[in-house]
């Protein structure tokens, strides 16, 4: 699959505290039983990979292409 085409990600916590994750791109907080949205490319960061691996947080599905559009023109005027 092309770059192009990959799809960034709707994580949730599953745990009983927040949960942060120090990514190279921004410093992602999600509370307990909160959702986010992730990039595609943040779906690659170590410190994102390793929380996946603690199963401090969860994948809960691709985001729509709508949602990535959303979260990127967000990130982008946060910069």
């Amino acid at each position: 699959m092309a770059d192009r085409d990959r799809r960034g990600m709707l994580i949730t916590n599953n745990g009983s505290e927040e949960v942060r994750v120090s990514m190279t791109s921004r410093v992602l907080r999600i509370g307990p039983g909160e959702e986010a949205l992730i990039t595609p490319e943040e779906v690659r960061d170590p410190s994102l990979r390793s929380a996946l691996q603690e199963r401090s947080i969860a994948i809960v599905r691709p985001a729509t292409p709508e949602e990535d559009d959303a979260l990127q023109e967000r990130l982008g005027n946060d910069q």
